[in-house]
């Protein structure tokens, strides 16, 4: 890694040297019978914007370039609004570029080159982001089979016939009962799965009451999956230990999900990783594993994923509300004047980012009263 950051600074520097400063992306394909990455560097006025993976699903038999000629297609033309260089460094060479090309220009409005023979820094470019995509889809790999091992592992450790497909890990977070969010990963043997993580914001419960709030959560997720909507999990571990876990057996037996395999989390004396207490489906079923276990490993790493993604929306939440707070006693600004300003600015996020002039310019708003917005806006 520190090879590649070195590589990247080193070829930016020539880069400028060689007076460079045009817009340009790189764009490298790499296929092994695992799969395919698509590595890709922006390069704005000569300077390095940032680079990312993409690992598109490809066929057995799909060929390099027919990887690349699909991404081309999907990434620029797929998105009418996503920003064009005027040029794209690729690795491999497709029949159907020229169309590309001829479409991209259209969409454009003037000149893009599709390069494939290049030199010097743009050929450095070029290497790196082959070496990157390689070295990414390797990387994912090696990570797919150290997942599935664990999930193996954990299969073993439960008791279970089958290796479970979907795990489900629920958190909650809050300060002093404030803004209390609940949180509820995914993972599923080649990691986690975010497109299917929620957050529930967390009404209506004493502050602080993490059964209730637990509760809730539960109730509303599976009371979902009971209508028709998602997935049930394999296997539904529970941040807490005793108290959560027959909280959340409760819930799933009302819901009619008494058959779920439920796992309990409670951390040790020591609170450290490591020395985690388990309880399988009921409380009475106490163990624990060793610190160098595979199954305590996926157990650790979704329990700290879904602590993780708890305590974001927490604080986005505690964030927000203290904002709308403060909009609140700015004097001058009542109900339906705050409902018109979020209304002009198109959202809290967006009243947050303006500047005095910006707020003054609203319907209704003075700069003196734009200034008041703003300090308290900004007074944290």
């Amino acid at each position: 890694m520190r090879d590649q950051i070195a590589l990247l600074r080193r070829v930016q520097d020539q880069q400028y040297i060689e007076g460079g400063s045009g817009d340009v992306d790189v764009i490298a394909a790499f296929v092994n019978p695992g799969g395919a990455c698509v590595h890709l560097i922006s390069v704005r006025g000569g300077r390095v914007l940032g680079s990312k993976n993409f690992f598109p699903q490809v066929g057995i038999e799909e060929e390099v370039a027919e990887v690349m000629a699909a991404f081309l297609s999907q990434y620029y033309l797929g998105n009418a609004e996503r920003e064009l260089p005027g040029e794209l460094i690729v690795n491999v060479v497709h029949e159907d570029f020229a169309a590309i090309s001829e479409a991209l220009q259209t969409l454009r409005g003037r000149e893009l080159t599709i390069s494939h023979r290049v030199r010097g820094t743009r050929a450095r470019w070029q290497q790196l982001a082959v070496t990157n995509a390689e070295q990414a889809l390797n990387a994912r790999l090696a990570n797919r089979q150290h997942m599935a091992a664990r999930f193996e592992a954990l299969a073993e450790v439960l008791g279970l016939d089958e290796v479970p497909q979907r795990l489900e890990c629920y958190d909650i977070s809050h300060s002093s009962g404030e803004a209390t969010v609940a949180s509820c990963v995914v993972f599923g043997p080649e990691g986690p799965l975010k497109s299917d993580y929620r957050r529930f914001n967390i009404e209506g419960v004493t502050g602080g009451d993490d059964y209730a709030a637990m509760h809730q959560a539960l109730t509303r997720r599976y009371g979902r999956i009971k209508d028709g909507e998602g997935k049930l999990p394999d296997v539904l571990l529970v941040d807490g230990g005793k108290g959560q876990l027959n909280m959340a057996r409760d819930v799933m037996q009302e819901l009619g999900f008494s058959d779920l395999t439920l796992l309990g989390v409670a951390k040790g004396v020591t609170r450290k990783a490591g020395f985690e207490t388990l309880y399988l489906n009921d409380v009475h079923h106490e163990f624990t594993l060793k610190g160098d276990s595979p199954a305590l490993h996926l157990i650790q790493q979704i329990r700290d994923e879904a602590h993780r993604f708890a305590i974001t929306g927490h604080r986005a939440r505690r964030g927000k509300a203290r904002r709308v707070s403060s909009l609140e006693d700015v004097a001058g600004v009542g109900p339906k004047r705050r409902r018109d300003l979020l209304k002009h600015f198109g959202g809290l996020q967006e009243l947050n980012r303006a500047s005095i002039d910006e707020i003054a310019k609203a319907p209704g708003i003075s700069k003196k009263l734009a200034e008041s917005i703003y300090a308290s806006l900004h007074s944290e």
